[in-house]
């Protein structure tokens, strides 16, 4: 029996995919934007979203589990002191993608995922 997939497989096995996301959540995170398809801006914006809310917990464990996910350690001090505190009154929807076209190469749907201010 086939069973439905969760999440797009993007081309990649679920080890090389698994980095691509906390990479690019790390950029996003790291710079406030960032342009990418919009398969992918679509799947890593629940995972930007979840670093934020355990920012906003602020426990030593939600500090660890996103240390584990984030890859570089400037970036998780960055999110515990700084961008979660700019959301504390907001409930969720901290992102935003907003479609750009077609990439002139390879016609792939383009899209810029930011945090919302």
């Amino acid at each position: 029996m086939r069973h439905k997939l969760t999440g797009r497989r993007l081309g990649r096995n679920s080890a090389t995919r698994r980095a691509l996301f906390r990479i690019m959540v790390t950029d996003l995170l790291k710079h406030g934007q960032i342009k990418t398809t919009v398969a992918k801006a679509k799947e890593i914006a629940p995972l930007t979203e979840k670093m934020i809310t355990l920012g906003k917990k602020g426990s030593l464990h939600d500090r660890r589990q996103a240390a584990a996910f984030i890859t570089e350690k400037t970036i998780v001090k960055s999110v515990f002191d700084d961008i979660a505190p700019r959301f504390k009154e907001r409930a969720g929807g901290y992102t935003r993608i907003t479609r750009l076209g077609v990439r002139a190469g390879d016609a792939a749907e383009m899209a810029l995922i930011e945090l919302v201010d």
